[in-house]
């Protein structure tokens, strides 16, 4: 399929898809202006593309080389000039919002792309070698024979892809950017179990092989097309595909032996800068690393009372570190490390996901239609990959959203944490808050899919608070697994700040959170080199959680006897994920005329 046609669906499908406008020609034309400009951008990632459902782009990759995020920006600097030819006065309210709303995430986007050199190409968190067999997997589905073909196309595009990924870290290298050592092992691992099995070798099938060969088994068409498929696919995973892994790898493993150990970005140069930069991208707002050092400071000491009170109640005898030190090592607290203990870990995932389903409808007027199931990480990327993490669903509703758990290390998933977990990731947060935002009819489709950690990630902790009041931590167990989770947050706040701005080492910071946080070792561990990688991430959730309280006691307090929980989380939600100061002008916005309330 030419590149031209399928842009030209995409646009027909961005415009199909968008809400059904009522205004004044001024908001039709900028509500066309925000298609457009979408529409443009979903052209040019047929990752995006895939993780919405849209199977048009499906037989490449994205351009991910410097001059394509050059490119990038100044198309993004284009939409910025275009936007002043709009009057804002004129506009409805609704366009308003969308206007400013459009306007920040450009600006912001652009600022992000002026540091690019900076985050890492490929880090224990991500990159685009996790990124195309999760793609693949996860979210390329075979349902025709042109999907196939696709499938195949993008195989052989992996050599291509991967080629561009060690480009740019040679362009970063040269200016003396690298990872941490430490990280490069965390790369190289999933990038060599990818590659193992066959038709690699003779061991058992590897991850992409196994899921081609299914796929292709369940495809409505004769055996003699079914064999040629799976031939040819066989040939581009021991051709372009395996060639692509082993020169990233090679790559890996040379850079490897002149990184350096120092891991805040303190020591790049405007370091100071760029993370302040990241600071304000994942917060929503100018803050000081100092005083976001403090504010962790403050909280974890407040959560740490509050465990001490939970120690006390179950006649724990010693002080608080005795007590973190008795749930991180008491074998009752834990499932065990078989593949019985993981049934049962995921049997009980199951039950909870069943119990919160049922009562969701107290906690929200307006809930999602895409369901939410429970599953464990795949065993390929469960080494580097975090505790849990939550994947929306497809725009056509092909598959669910879908809860991961990480099973690697039963020791790193204590049972007492699995309620708040879930909590978070799934119900009532980020399924809930994902799925609404997408299937929100009045909303274009570059606000559906936003990204704003800041809100997404502060709901989502807010929503852990929500399950307690809600009555779900019925032992004092599980309301200590859900302070250790708010702690950790907490703790993100003095670990993030002390890498990045205060020249923390990764030793220091795994102490400071091995002395304040009943986690494991290891799991601290995994922490805190998550922080390195993504600077100021970590400080989204917290940041994020402490603004929807307050608006929450404001909202309280203005409305006295009228106000109303439901409607408060449907108007936190109701407009999409929003920066955190145009969350709050729309929660007031909402108490002052009565709405959602």
């Amino acid at each position: 399929m030419s590149r031209v046609f399928a842009h030209s669906l995409l646009i027909l499908f961005t415009l199909l898809t968008a809400p059904a406008f009522a205004g004044g020609e001024e908001d039709t034309r900028l509500n066309r202006f925000f298609e457009q400009a979408f529409s443009r951008e979903l052209a040019l990632s047929p990752i995006r593309q895939s993780r919405m459902g849209i199977r048009d782009g499906q037989a490449g990759w994205d351009d991910v080389s410097e001059a394509a995020e050059a490119a990038e920006q100044a198309r993004l600097e284009g939409d910025l000039e275009a936007l002043k030819s709009f009057d804002f006065n004129v506009l409805r309210e609704i366009s308003k919002q969308n206007y400013r709303f459009f306007d920040y995430i450009t600006r912001r986007d652009i600022e992000s792309l002026r540091w690019r050199g900076y985050g890492y190409v490929v880090s224990q968190m991500g990159g685009m070698h996790t990124r195309i067999p999760t793609i693949l997997m996860n979210n390329h589905a075979i349902s025709t024979l042109y999907d196939a073909e696709a499938y195949i196309s993008r195989l052989h595009s992996v050599r291509t892809l991967l080629g561009q990924v060690v480009k740019r870290l040679e362009l970063q290298e040269k200016k003396g950017i690298r990872p941490p050592k430490f990280v490069y092992d965390l790369v190289i691992d999933p990038s060599r179990k990818i590659i193992t099995g066959q038709p690699f070798d003779e061991e058992a099938d590897s991850p992409l092989w196994a899921d081609f060969k299914a796929k292709v088994a369940a495809l409505d068409v004769a055996e003699d097309v079914r064999r040629d498929l799976l031939t040819r696919a066989n040939a581009a995973l021991v051709g372009d595909f395996l060639d692509g892994y082993q020169a990233l790898i090679a790559h890996l493993e040379g850079s490897k032996q002149k990184a350096g150990t120092e891991d805040g970005v303190w020591r790049l140069e405007e370091g100071a800068a760029y993370y302040r930069s990241r600071l304000r991208h994942y917060t929503t707002l100018d803050l000081d690393a100092d005083a976001v050092h403090l504010t962790g400071l403050d909280a974890v000491a407040h959560i740490h009372a509050q465990m001490r009170d939970i120690a006390q109640a179950v006649g724990f005898e010693g002080n608080l570190s005795s007590f973190f030190d008795h749930m991180r090592t008491s074998p009752a607290f834990y499932y065990p490390d078989t593949a019985d203990g993981r049934a049962a870990y995921m049997a009980r995932t199951d039950e909870l996901l069943a119990g919160i389903k049922a009562r969701e409808h107290e906690i929200f007027g307006r809930l999602p239609r895409a369901e939410v199931v429970a599953r464990a990480i795949p065993a390929w990327r469960e080494k580097s990959a975090p505790k849990a993490h939550y994947s929306g669903p497809p725009m056509d509703f092909s598959r669910p959203g879908i809860f991961y758990v990480n099973l690697y290390d039963m020791k790193a998933q204590p049972a007492y944490q699995l309620p708040v977990l879930l909590y978070h990731e799934a119900i009532p947060g980020h399924h809930i808050e994902t799925a609404l935002a997408y299937e929100l009819p009045a909303l274009p489709m570059f606000r559906k899919y936003a990204s704003i950690a800041a809100f997404s990630e502060g709901w989502s902790l807010y929503s852990e608070e929500l399950a307690k009041e809600m009555g779900l931590y019925p032992s004092p167990y599980d309301d200590f697994g859900r302070l250790s989770m708010a702690l950790m947050r907490a703790v993100r706040l003095v670990v993030d700040t002390g890498i990045h701005a205060k020249g923390w080492s990764r030793e220091e910071a795994i102490t400071y959170m091995d002395a304040n946080m009943p986690s494991s070792h290891y799991d601290n561990q995994r922490e805190v080199e998550r922080y390195i990688v993504l600077p100021g991430q970590a400080t989204s959730y917290y940041i994020g959680m402490l603004k929807i309280l307050e608006l929450r006691d404001e909202a309280r307090a203005t409305m006295g006897t009228r106000f109303d929980l439901r409607a408060f989380h449907d108007a936190v939600l109701g407009s999409g994920p929003l920066p955190l100061p145009m969350l709050e002008e729309e929660i007031h916005r909402r108490s002052d005329q009565g709405e959602g309330s």
